[in-house]
């Protein structure tokens, strides 16, 4: 499973490339904080499919990276080839880049 850092995602969103960021958590998380990601709870995941991008690189993200790597999972036994799953997921963005984002 291909991995991004949050500094990677960091220099992805300064440098304007396209891609598309799916937050896994649920609802409740993700009024918490957020990366402005399209939200699709993991539960959901295969229901909404079709709202991942298969033409850009799409990164998937959660709390710590774990439910984001099943994610990843199932979308690539679908036959998604273009996904990475962020390393750490929103709690590292909020050690190493943004100190000040709420998380729980």
């Amino acid at each position: 499973m291909k991995e991004v850092t949050v500094l990677e995602l960091k220099d992805m969103m300064d440098r304007n490339v396209e891609f598309q960021l799916i937050d896994v958590r649920e609802p409740f998380e993700y009024e918490v904080s957020n990366l402005n990601g399209l939200n699709i709870p993991l539960a959901g995941i295969l229901l909404e499919a079709e709202k991942v991008s298969k033409d850009i690189p799409v990164i998937v993200q959660c709390r710590s990276g774990k439910r984001s790597a099943q994610a990843v999972m199932l979308l690539e036994q679908q036959g998604y080839t273009n996904l990475a799953n962020l390393q750490g997921g929103i709690l590292a963005w909020r050690d190493e880049i943004d100190p000040e984002l709420d998380v729980y």
